[in-house]
């Protein structure tokens, strides 16, 4: 995996005005042709004679998350010049698996709120969450298998282990005021940046693109999904619930060790590691406490400090596409790199 110096807070990349401007408008207007197809695949696949499962599904799956994860395949796809759909099923296995994931979250996490909406076990119940995410899971690899391509069944089957060891080893470090900076980079590289990189790695495998470029999509999506997943990190110090679809604070309540978290911690060890120990270490948080914690983030530069390293991610994703020739896809996924870390939701 290509990485970041972790110990090392990077500047901000050296981003052209339209870049810091865009957004993924332009990504998302580029797919939309295969994303109607995508879109009508995940449709179908959620069908169920068991009334619950695609009613649970699209709870989740029609609450208007970005898509991310199937225009990474879509783009990579493109980016290389595809000349057949494979990445249509790629793209629809990795929203299903993403949604597997975000349902069974929300379970361990005891999560109030997903997209904005109410979550979904506190509507169905835990266990029908949980087997509907096993459904979705079944029928990611169905979409698989159909392509015949074992490379990509192989790349998606693995980030889903890793997915999984990362969420384990996350609610292991739950509430853990020794979580090193390098032990929060494991974390993610695996719970979020491996769908990521599987996804674009997936899409330039379904394209028949050159060993160089496949790799060269990996660590693009491995850098974004760093940059992205560390900025949701800041994000649920900054934001408010209508603007992230969840409630903010959820993470300091859920004991995470995120980036902003640890990096207040090292910044207040004397004047606060009594308030530290009590919230963090002895699990015993009262009302305000969220909001001291919040005030200590941006009176040590905490915020701060963590965005620029999520810049440094941004930065290497962009330069992982030097390989590729300018044009539009190039263009899309730039943008969308430096939207990453700029974004407010």
């Amino acid at each position: 995996m290509d990485s970041a110096n972790i110990d090392t807070v990077r500047p901000a990349p050296d981003a052209t005005p339209e870049l810091v401007k865009a957004d993924v408008k332009a990504l998302v207007s580029l797919c939309e042709p295969d994303m109607v197809d995508i879109n009508a695949l995940i449709t179908a696949r959620m069908r169920s004679e068991v009334a619950v499962i695609p009613a649970l599904a699209a709870h989740l799956i029609a609450a208007g998350g970005k898509r991310l994860r199937p225009l990474l395949c879509v783009a990579a796809a493109r980016l290389c010049g595809t000349t057949n759909t494979h990445h249509h099923n790629f793209s629809a296995a990795v929203e299903f698996i993403h949604t597997a994931t975000l349902l069974h979250d929300d379970v361990v996490d005891s999560s109030q709120l997903r997209r904005g909406k109410v979550a979904a076990h506190l509507i169905w119940g835990a266990p029908s969450s949980v087997l509907v995410g096993d459904f979705l899971f079944a029928r990611a690899f169905e979409l698989m298998v159909e392509t015949g391509s074992l490379r990509s069944l192989d790349i998606l089957s693995k980030a889903s282990a890793i997915i999984t060891q990362g969420e384990v080893l996350q609610l292991m470090k739950a509430f853990d005021l020794t979580l090193t900076q390098a032990d929060y980079i494991e974390i993610i590289s695996s719970k979020t940046a491996a769908l990521f990189s599987a996804a674009s790695e997936s899409g330039a495998v379904a394209s028949g693109a050159s060993e160089e470029k496949i790799r060269a999509l990996y660590s693009y999506g491995m850098n974004l999904g760093l940059a992205f997943q560390i900025q949701d990190d800041i994000l649920d110090y900054q934001g408010d619930a209508a603007d992230l679809g969840k409630n903010a604070g959820d993470d300091f309540a859920e004991g995470k060790s995120t980036l902003p978290l640890i990096l207040a911690m090292a910044a207040t060890s004397g004047s606060d590691s009594a308030f530290w120990e009590r919230t963090v270490g002895k699990r015993e948080q009262k009302p305000g406490d969220f909001q001291h914690a919040q005030g200590l983030m941006i009176s040590s530069g905490a915020l701060d400090a963590a965005r620029s390293v999520a810049r440094g991610y941004a930065d290497m994703a962009r330069a992982a596409l030097s390989l590729f020739d300018q044009g539009a896809w190039r263009q899309a996924l730039e943008s969308l790199a430096v939207y990453s870390v700029e974004r407010q939701t």
